[in-house]
C-alpha cells in the first residue's frame, strides 16, 4: 500500500477518532456541565427566594447589608454570590486618548509593559506589549491589550469590596508614587470618612503579573463586614479566527477541570451567565496569543462568573470572583492578596507562575488541544533545540530527524514490504491483464500471490497512522503558541507561523502587489489556497518523488487518483504555516532516502525518474 493511501486512510481514521471523541465524550461531559450549572442556578434562586440573599439592581454600585448579593450595575442578571458587569459608554465611545486624558494616572514601566492605571476606580486599564507588534514591520504598532473605561473597545482588570461605604468605579485614589515598576510597588489609599481606611498595593515582576494586596482597617466602633471581588471586563466582541483547533474567548480552570465558553455561546446563554463554585483556579479572557487572568489565592473558596450583557447594542462580556463576606472588627483590620496576569501566553512564563503559586493547569491558557501529551513536548523539544542552534526553522529539521528516528524500525519495516510489492509489480501486470474485467478473480489471485510471497499489503499503512497525531502536534505547535509568532527560517520565510509569501499569483515576489485586495473578504480563503508559495511546491514535488518509489495499484483508476495526491496536498497546504510544510518536505526527502537505501538493498529497482523501471536480480 502507498503512502499517499495510508496518508488518505489515516486521515479518515483521524476524523473518526475526533468525532468519536466528540460523540462520546465532549458531549456527554458538555451536557454534565449543563445540568450542573443548571443545579447550581435552581439553588441560588431557592436561597433567594427564601430570604437568605436578596439581589438587587441599580446603575451605580450598591450599598448591600451584610449577606446581600452584590451589585455594580443592573446590565445583567444580579445573581447570589457574583458581581455583575460594570456599567459606562456604549457605541460611540471617546477615543483611547482621550479616555486616558479623563483621569489622573500611574504610570507602568517594565521591561515587557507599558501604561498605566486609573486612580478613578483603581483599575489596571492602559497596557502595551513593549516586545510584541501587529506584523513583522518593526515600524508597526506595539500590541495595546487593555484600554480604559469608556473607550470604544474598553479592556480593563479592577479589584475591590462590597459593602457599606466601600469605594466604588469612581472613587478617586491617593497614590505614595507616580511610576509603578517591578522594583517600584505603588499603594493606593482612601478614607471613606466614617472609620474606615482602604489601601490597594499594587507590584508587577518583569514579566505579566501583577499581584495587588488589599487591607481594610476599621477605626470605627463596629464592625463591618465586606465581600472582595475581581473582575475583567471587556467590550464589544472582538474578531476571532473562527479556527476549530482555536479557543479564543472566555476560559477557566475550575477545581482542576478547564472551561472554554465561545463569545457567541455565553451570548445564547440563558441569562447571559454561567457560575462556577471552586476553590483555586482561575478565570479570564483569552486571544490567539494574550491573555488576561485572575488569579485568587488558590486556598480560598470563591464564585465566579462568565457574563454577557447587551446595552444599546454594545456587547459586554466579564468573569470575575467574589469570595465570602469578610468580617472586619473595630479597632481591627483584614487583608487579602490576588493577582492578575496581564499579557502574552508564553509557555514557560505560565509554567513558572504555575509552580511559583500552586495555580492547577494555567498552562492550558495555550491551547494545546486534545493531544497535550504530545504537543508539549513537541513544544519543548523545538525551545530546546532553539536554544541549541538559535532559529526555529533548523529546530524544526533536527526534530524531524528525531522523530524519524523514533518511527525508524516501524518505517523500515513498512519500506520493505512495500518494496517486495514492488517486486512483485511484473507478476500484478500480468495477473491484471489475464483477469481483465475479472476483479474478483484478479483479486483472489492476488490475495494467493501476496500469501506466497509472505507480503503484507497494509503494512504501510502503521507508520502514517501513528505519525498523523504528531504531524497534528507540530500543526498546534506552530499555529498557537507565541514563541512561533514571527519567527524567521531562511530567506523569503519570516514567519514560520504563517503561509509562504511568496506565491504563484505575485510571480513568487517579482510582482509588488497584494492579491487579496482584489477580492472579496470571503474569498481570502481561496486565496490562500490558490496563492501556492515555493514551498507547498517543493512538498509537492517531493511528495510526487516519493510516490514513484512506491509500488503502484493494481486499478487503473487508483494509480490516477493516487498521481492526482501530490497536486492535491500541494494546495491544500499553501495557506498552512511554512514551518509545517518545510517539516512536511524534510521528512518527505528523509523517507526518500530511507526508502530508496533499502530498495537498492533488497534489489529493487530505485529509478524515481524512471517509473521503476525493471527489478534487479536478487
Amino acid at each position: 500500500m502507498s503512502d499517499q493511501k495510508n496518508t488518505v486512510l489515516a486521515i479518515a481514521l483521524s476524523i473518526m477518532v475526533i468525532v468519536g471523541f466528540e460523540f462520546f465524550y465532549f458531549a456527554p461531559q458538555r451536557e454534565a456541565e449543563e445540568i450542573y450549572f443548571a443545579e447550581q442556578a435552581a439553588l441560588q434562586q431557592e436561597a433567594a427566594s427564601q430570604g437568605v440573599i436578596s439581589a438587587q439592581t441599580g446603575d451605580s454600585p450598591a450599598t448591600p447589608s451584610a449577606g446581600d448579593a452584590p451589585s455594580l450595575t443592573g446590565e445583567a442578571p444580579s445573581l447570589p454570590g457574583s458581581v455583575t458587569p460594570i456599567g459606562g459608554e456604549t457605541n460611540g465611545g471617546v477615543s483611547r486618548e482621550k479616555a486616558l486624558a479623563a483621569t489622573p494616572r500611574i504610570e507602568v514601566r517594565t521591561p515587557r509593559l507599558q501604561g498605566s492605571l486609573s486612580l478613578e476606580g483603581g483599575r489596571i486599564d492602559d497596557i502595551t506589549l513593549t516586545n510584541y507588534r501587529e506584523t513583522i514591520d518593526a515600524e508597526s504598532p506595539q500590541i495595546i491589550l487593555l484600554s480604559p473605561q469608556g473607550s470604544e473597545n474598553a479592556y480593563f482588570t479592577e479589584f475591590g469590596w462590597i459593602g457599606p461605604n466601600a469605594p466604588d468605579r469612581n472613587t478617586l485614589w491617593k497614590a505614595n508614587g507616580k511610576v509603578l515598576t517591578p522594583d517600584q510597588p505603588v499603594t493606593l489609599s482612601w478614607d471613606n470618612g466614617e472609620g474606615l481606611i482602604f489601601t490597594r498595593k499594587i507590584s508587577i515582576d518583569d514579566e505579566y503579573l501583577f499581584t495587588i494586596t488589599q487591607r481594610v482597617e476599621n477605626r470605627g466602633n463596629a464592625a463591618v463586614e465586606l465581600l472582595p471581588y475581581s473582575l475583567v471586563n471587556r467590550s464589544n466582541t472582538p474578531e476571532t479566527l473562527g479556527f476549530y483547533i482555536l479557543h479564543e474567548g472566555l476560559l477557566g480552570v475550575f477545581d482542576g477541570t478547564l472551561s472554554e465558553i465561545d463569545y457567541d455561546d455565553l451570548q445564547e446563554e440563558p441569562k447571559g451567565t454561567i457560575i462556577n463554585q471552586t476553590t483555586g483556579g482561575w478565570i479570564g479572557i483569552t486571544d490567539k496569543y494574550w491573555l488576561v487572568a485572575l488569579l485568587p489565592d488558590q486556598s480560598v473558596p470563591i464564585t465566579s462568573r462568565f457574563i454577557h450583557s447587551n446595552t444599546a447594542g454594545t456587547d459586554k462580556y466579564q468573569v470575575d470572583t467574589l469570595r465570602a463576606a469578610l468580617a472586619v472588627p473595630a479597632g481591627g483590620s483584614v487583608e487579602i492578596t490576588d493577582r492578575v496576569f496581564i499579557g502574552a501566553k508564553v509557555v514557560g512564563v505560565l509554567d513558572d507562575y504555575a509552580e511559583a503559586y500552586g495555580i492547577v493547569n494555567f498552562d492550558l491558557a495555550v491551547d494545546f488541544g486534545w493531544f497535550y501529551f504530545i504537543t508539549k513536548p513537541i513544544f519543548f523539544a523545538l525551545s530546546y533545540f532553539y536554544g541549541l542552534i538559535g532559529n526555529y526553522g533548523l529546530a524544526i529539521l533536527l526534530l524531524t530527524v528525531l522523530i524519524k528516528a523514533a518511527f525508524f524500525p516501524l518505517a523500515n519495516k513498512s519500506y520493505k514490504s512495500m518494496s517486495k510489492m514492488k517486486k512483485l509489480q511484473p507478476k500484478i501486470t500480468e495477473l491484471r491483464e489475464k483477469f481483465g474485467d475479472d476483479k474478483a478473480g484478479m483479486q483472489k489471485e492476488m490475495m494467493a500471490l501476496y500469501k506466497t510471497e509472505k507480503v503484507n499489503p497494509a503494512a504501510g499503512c502503521l507508520p502514517v497512522v501513528v505519525q498523523i497525531p504528531v504531524f497534528f502536534s507540530l500543526y498546534k505547535v506552530l499555529f498557537v503558541t507565541i514563541e512561533m509568532r514571527q519567527t524567521p527560517f531562511f530567506g523569503w520565510i519570516q514567519d514560520l507561523s504563517a503561509p509562504d509569501p511568496l506565491g504563484v499569483l505575485t510571480l513568487f515576489g517579482l510582482i509588488d502587489w497584494n492579491p487579496a485586495v482584489w477580492l472579496e473578504m470571503n474569498s481570502l480563503g481561496m486565496l490562500a489556497i490558490l496563492n501556492v508559495g515555493v514551498w507547498p511546491l517543493v512538498m509537492g514535488v517531493t511528495m510526487w518523488l516519493q510516490q514513484k518509489l512506491n509500488p503502484q495499484p493494481p486499478d487503473p483508476t487508483q494509480a490516477k487518483i493516487m498521481m492526482m495526491l501530490p497536486i492535491f496536498f500541494t494546495f491544500i497546504l499553501a495557506g498552512f504555516p511554512a514551518g509545517l510544510v518545510i517539516y512536511w518536505c524534510w521528512n518527505n526527502i528523509l523517507s526518500i532516502a530511507q526508502q530508496w537505501l533499502i530498495m537498492r538493498k533488497m534489489g529493487v529497482s530505485a529509478d524515481i525518474l524512471g517509473h521503476g523501471g525493471s527489478n534487479k536480480s536478487t
